[in-house]
């Protein structure tokens, strides 16, 4: 167990941990402001990036293709397989498209390592057995038949809004995914290849994937399979001209929010896919719209002086604002001044003209939200909004006459406003986007089709609203705090959508409720704080793994300490009152235990959430800013005249 640091001896640690975390952290601002860290994902990202190059036909870059292979092996699990986050069991689906781009780059599939991996997926029933995205990659390069895709007819764009199965009612990272995917499983094109390159040795006769996934529920599944069962049958028969219709409304749709250089939705599935929908619609490499698509795919590689690999997509909106609160929290001068330069980045990324996909719910909302990467203007969300005008109200003191924050915090209030949903709480990206029937569509077999409210979220938009003066007794604050005493589990913890896993919706939790007014006393406050003392490791940190998010999930399981996830676990103490109590103490002297001789904490594990069960995320920023807001603040409670946290976040 991690000593705990005499009175004598702490305020000198403290200060020593803030300032070495401190200096790292201005060191890593960019010239014109901004703060960024390498977003990573798992193998699929990367492997895709490959099979596209040569889908495409393109000349590959060797040195980069060669770079990628050595990422891929060096994160190839002690299983022989790959999996969807560090240390995590193999997924059968990233195992086989990590062994398809390997063989593409040169690898002898008789080598140890592609033997190995070719084994475990032959073991679990072979690439038959593939997720559904996994199956349309391998369809495209004719290893599969379309036939064993769920049909999704590009006529869908075409349906009223008011049709049960309708784009709008999906969540903003399946629209964008798939409208370009319509036209090409209406195409059905085949990759150039030129390497000519397979993996019929994956497959096993007659073992395919169930028709339904986990968490799909029986009646539905068997009606929409029926349904793909129809429409399968009828599509030869399909009209011509709605059809070309059909696809020429999907091109305009992707064109319309190709966003330049940062590319459509901003992330890498949905990128992809508009560059090989405009590819089998047969528009030129050089057209200004497939060449700015192409070049949104560049800016995603991180190319390393050994490895390299592709980020599903960029955090820079997202990093900026978090290292914002952290360096305000240290009361440091020296920090002021970049500070200043990272809000003024942050400022002119507000949304203010373009009415994105949000406005389908919410007819005569104003946009003023931010996004997540540098542009996504179709596209902003609400935790992003929420911790930007959070740091923008919490500078105004420091900015001085820069303060001109007025109309920005204004128009970001009134968005997150306008998006609350009907049950109090918030999504991430749309209101009221809770048509949880669409999960049991057959192409819906990652169970993620949806962005419903949740409480890492509400808990963001609450702490926001508190900080601006939102009254405790507001409508729109009970609603919000009814919706997460409904939400909260027997436990006392509350999910985390965003982050891994229900530490991270604690924290996010405590945050907004003690924003809001909900002292330590109330029963859901009180009742989070006991859980996340009572899952404390005895080395003083906390940690949690990307397991809890099973369906069948029974309640907290031991798991190594993590430095972000102790710095969200003291962050959410601190929040609830409980400065005093031993367990902070004892987290406290854990992160200056493992800070490294860098001034910042290492981590490899994955603490950030992409889909739940299906994709998660390593953001490498986490362990270097959380735990020097966590001591900061830490050091402040202690030595101020109120042990309350005066902000929403």
């Amino acid at each position: 167990m991690t000593d705990v640091l005499t009175d004598s001896e702490q305020a000198l640690a403290l200060d020593t941990i803030i300032r070495e975390a401190t200096d790292a952290l201005l060191k890593q601002q960019k010239p014109d402001g901004h703060w960024v860290y390498e977003l990573e994902a798992d193998c699929t990202i990367p492997a895709e990036y490959v099979l596209l190059t040569h889908y495409l036909g393109e000349e590959p870059d060797l040195e980069l293709e060669r770079k990628i292979g050595v990422y891929l092996r060096r994160i190839q699990g002690a299983h022989g397989g790959w999996p969807l986050y560090h240390d995590g069991a193999l997924d059968i689906s990233a195992t086989i498209k990590a062994y398809f781009a390997l063989k593409m780059i040169g690898d002898d599939p008789d080598a140890p390592h592609m033997a190995r991996a070719r084994e475990e997926i032959l073991k679990r029933g072979g690439a038959g057995k593939a997720n559904v995205f996994t199956r349309i990659q391998l369809a495209l390069y004719g290893d599969v038949p379309w036939s064993i895709i769920p049909t999704v007819p590009p006529e869908l764009i075409l349906l009223p809004r008011w049709f049960p199965v309708h784009l709008s009612k999906m969540s903003y990272w399946a629209r964008t995914v798939i409208v370009p995917l319509l036209v090409l499983a209406a195409k059905r094109p085949l990759a150039r290849n030129a390497r000519g390159v397979h993996v019929k040795e994956l497959f096993l006769p007659g073992k395919v994937a169930s028709k339904r996934a986990a968490h799909q529920k029986w009646f539905w599944s068997a009606f929409f399979g029926g349904l793909d069962w129809c429409l399968k049958r009828f599509e030869p028969f399909w009209p011509k001209t709605l059809r070309a219709r059909a696809i020429g409304e999907c091109v305009r749709w992707t064109t319309e929010r190709l966003n330049g250089e940062d590319g459509l939705g901003a992330i890498y599935p949905a990128m992809a896919n508009s560059v090989m929908m405009y590819d089998v619609m047969g528009v030129a490499a050089d057209d200004p719209r497939r060449a700015v698509a192409r070049r949104s795919l560049e800016k995603l590689l991180v190319v390393k002086e050994h490895e390299a690999y592709c980020q599903p997509c960029v955090s820079p909106v997202w990093d900026t604002g978090l290292v914002c609160h952290a360096l305000m929290e240290t009361h440091d001068p020296k920090v002021e001044a970049a500070v200043v330069r990272g809000l003024e980045w942050l400022k002119p990324l507000q949304v203010l003209d373009v009415k994105g996909d949000w406005e389908e719910e919410r007819r005569g909302v104003r946009p003023g939200g931010w996004a997540f990467q540098y542009r996504n203007d179709y596209y902003p969300d609400l935790d992003d909004t929420a911790v930007v005008v959070m740091a923008l109200d919490r500078a105004k003191e420091i900015a001085g006459e820069k303060s001109d924050y007025g109309e920005a915090i204004a128009r970001g209030r009134e968005w997150v406003e306008g998006l609350q949903s009907k049950n109090g709480g918030w999504g991430a990206f749309d209101a009221d986007n809770a048509y949880y029937y669409l999960n049991n569509i057959p192409f819906a077999d990652h169970g993620a089709l949806l962005d419903p409210p949740t409480e890492d979220v509400t808990g963001r938009c609450i702490g926001m609203l508190a900080q601006l003066g939102e009254p405790k007794d507001s409508p729109r604050m009970k609603a919000a705090v009814d919706y997460l005493e409904r939400v909260q589990l027997e436990d006392g913890s509350f999910f985390g959508r965003w982050g891994v896993n229900y530490i991270y919706g604690t924290w996010s939790v405590l945050a907004g409720l003690n924003a809001a007014g909900l002292d330590a006393s109330t029963p859901m406050v009180r009742r989070a704080a006991d859980w996340l003392i009572a899952i404390q490791n005895e080395d003083g940190g906390w940690g949690e793994t990307c397991d809890s998010y099973r369906l069948d999930y029974k309640g907290y399981e031991r798991a190594p300490s993590i430095a972000s996830q102790t710095a969200w676990a003291l962050l959410g103490l601190m929040a609830a009152g409980e400065v005093d109590h031993p367990a902070v103490a004892r987290g406290i002297a854990w992160l200056k235990a493992n800070q490294g001789t860098d001034g910042l904490w290492p981590q490899e594990h994955y603490t950030g959430g992409g889909f739940p069960r299906v994709f998660y995320l390593r953001y490498h920023g986490y362990p270097k800013f959380f735990p020097l807001w966590a001591v900061a603040r830490y050091r402040n409670l202690k030595a101020g005249n109120s042990r309350r946290v005066a902000h929403g976040l």
